[in-house]
């Protein structure tokens, strides 16, 4: 399926300029002339990203990304502007923006960032709906009791066998819940941090964020033979929860 992306932009040249480029990437585009009728598009049409020019007669810019925000909350938005100041660019980053790209902005330059912007939001879509499909297993599955006779109480956060018990931290919790229920499941690391800590960062980034959550998760997992090694890291691409074959 083709992405839908919509460019918002009063002067005829830059906004059939921008279509042709992005038409010539292989993506689906529409075009308005102006803040309303991007309004009502997005109301009526299905949008992965918008490309909205900060200053338009009647609603500019930053009134339609408000707009947007509240209505198609899962649209990306990249803003372009030949006025660009600190304080507009903070006001649009507030409102939740993707990118803030200075007119002219190069070719190359806009389509890195509707790239990067699709990407985004496909990560942020699918980790929805792995949220989804864990509240739906949550209402059934607030524990496990392994075959070893090892209890993973996931509502309280605790691991127990015999005497031996732990508890672990919220972090640990979430981290430790997403991967036993999509146990043989890889997770690259960016989806990880997104499901545990709940912000979306970069391919470089993430792992050093995962790095000791995972590290401290494996420390406390080793008490227990049934889960002890079954965090396994997946070279260059995240973790997946591996069980154990005799």
């Amino acid at each position: 399926m083709k992405f839908h992306i919509l460019v918002v932009d009063d002067e005829p040249v830059s906004r059939k300029s921008l279509t042709d480029i992005l038409r010539l990437e292989g993506y689906s585009v529409a075009s308005v002339p102006n803040g309303q009728a991007a309004v009502e598009y997005v109301r009526t049409h299905h949008v992965d990203l918008m490309i909205v020019d900060l200053r338009m007669p009647g609603m500019d810019g930053l009134e339609v990304v408000k707009v947007v925000n509240q209505i198609a909350s899962d649209t990306e938005v990249i803003v372009l502007t030949a006025y660009g100041s600190t304080e507009t660019a903070i006001q649009a980053l507030r409102l939740r923006i993707h990118d803030y790209l200075l007119k002219p902005a190069p070719p190359a330059q806009i389509l890195t960032s509707v790239k990067k912007g699709l990407e985004r939001r496909s990560l942020r879509m699918r980790a929805k709906g792995l949220e989804v499909e864990a509240a739906e297993v949550d209402e059934s599955l607030d524990s496990i009791t392994l075959s070893d006779g090892t209890l993973v109480d996931l509502s309280r956060r605790q691991i127990k066998r015999g005497e031996t018990w732990v508890s672990l931290t919220p972090a640990e919790g979430r981290l430790l819940r997403i991967l036993l229920m999509n146990e043989g499941k890889v997770f690259s690391h960016r989806e990880l941090v997104l499901l545990v800590q709940g912000y979306d960062t970069s391919q470089r980034e993430a792992p050093e964020i995962l790095r000791p959550l995972v590290s401290r998760l494996r420390h406390k997992l080793e008490a227990f033979p049934a889960l002890s090694e079954q965090v396994v890291s997946v070279r260059g691409t995240g973790y997946v929860f591996e069980t154990k074959t005799e």
